[in-house]
């Protein structure tokens, strides 16, 4: 089959969101389909341009009017699939739907090409409370919209349980990895008996690390014979994630009230050897912890399959169905009270998992599998 994979933004090489739009193509070349990367980016000179594969499909131009075309000047992608006898226009939600896409859609399928809508996360709504207004504002369009494009798809594509999602029947595949590009976790053990965890993510209200801050900070505070015990984020911390405001604590706030500095370590962006340094050094994973927060129960998280396949135990809150009877995961109340860190560290204690009988669990889950499942299910 002839694909088009339709991506509404650029690329970035720290971005997981990046990585994971390519592991995905990659998955449906495994399976013998020819696939095109479609996606807006700018130009060495500047200038807004959707590409295929690296090359100019259309130049909009610079400035204010080039970003208007850009959201709305979608014939060239019609143009292509047209030319290029595409079959299957793949695209990923980026909460932009508007009447120039809905014309898109409406015109491929005339055409006779089928056309799925990825949406990562669902329902999404809560997640754009904290953001700022111009994006919020972006959001109220979609709202408008989104029935309208859903209903000029064949399916909308899901990681979570619905069986519709805006009026259109899902298809529902999990999260995949791409097991080659992720190495066997190779944990060192301290000589002084302390404890590690790790938690990756660009870090927003749902993952809820204020919640293992503050268990972490319970911990020291009451244990007569803490151990010590540190976390380490990986990942970017913006602003209000770091700081919170009269809703919600924040990361720092938390830090501070229990004076565990010394504690919380944040590496930043890590990717590489960099990273699988850090995880060599930690005996344990953070998942995310509050995506009650948003509005979500059940949901196939990316973070969850990349622990999984390195072979290092996690803790998460939310139901995932992949993981809810694995022996190495703890799962954590869906609430806002502090992460229980004698549990976690018991289960560290008295537990071991192989690496590699972990990442055994997850093959199922590879890329190749869950992308060829979309189109059996077309």
């Amino acid at each position: 089959m002839k694909i088009l994979f339709l991506v509404y933004h650029g690329f970035s090489a720290v971005s997981g969101i990046s990585k994971k739009i390519h592991y995905q193509v990659k998955g449906f070349r495994e399976n013998g389909h020819e696939v095109h990367l479609c996606y807006y980016d700018f130009s060495a000179e500047g200038h807004r341009c959707r590409f295929v594969d690296g090359e100019v499909l259309q130049d909009y131009g610079s400035g204010f009017l080039a970003a208007v075309r850009q959201r709305t000047g979608y014939g060239c992608v019609y143009d292509y699939c047209k030319a290029n006898g595409i079959e299957l226009v793949y695209a990923r939600c980026f909460q932009n739907a508007n009447p120039w896409l809905i014309s898109l859609f409406g015109r491929l399928r005339r055409l006779g090409v089928k056309a799925v809508t990825e949406i990562p996360t669902y329902p999404y709504d809560q997640e754009f409370r904290t953001f700022p207004w111009t994006t919020r504002l972006g959001l109220a369009v979609d709202k408008l919209f989104r029935r309208r494009l859903s209903g000029r798809m064949n399916a909308i594509v899901t990681f979570s349980d619905a069986d519709t999602i805006f009026g259109q029947r899902t298809i529902r595949i999990s999260n995949g990895v791409d097991i080659d590009s992720i190495p066997l976790h190779h944990f060192s053990e301290p000589g002084d008996g302390s404890i590690h965890l790790i938690g990756v993510a660009e870090v927003h209200l749902w993952h809820g690390y204020d919640r293992l801050i503050a268990g972490l900070g319970e911990y020291l505070r009451h244990s007569q014979h803490p151990r010590q015990v540190y976390f380490h984020i990986v990942g970017g911390v913006g602003d209000y994630d770091m700081y919170g405001d009269a809703g919600y604590s924040g990361i720092k706030p938390v830090i501070d009230k229990y004076g565990i500095q010394d504690n919380v370590i944040f590496h930043g962006q890590l990717f590489g050897e960099e990273l699988d340094q850090v995880f060599n050094q930690c005996q344990f994973a953070i998942g995310s912890l509050a995506r009650h927060r948003s509005g979500i129960t059940y949901i196939k998280t990316l973070k969850n399959r990349e622990y999984a396949t390195r072979g290092i135990p996690f803790i998460y809150s939310e139901v995932d169905s992949d993981f809810e009877d694995k022996p190495y995961v703890l799962k954590a109340p869906a609430d806002e009270s502090p992460i229980d860190m004698c549990r976690i560290i018991d289960f560290i204690d008295n537990r071991h998992f192989e690496p590699l009988a972990i990442r055994q669990t997850v093959e199922f889950l590879s890329w190749k599998i869950q992308m060829q499942r979309v189109i059996d299910l077309l």
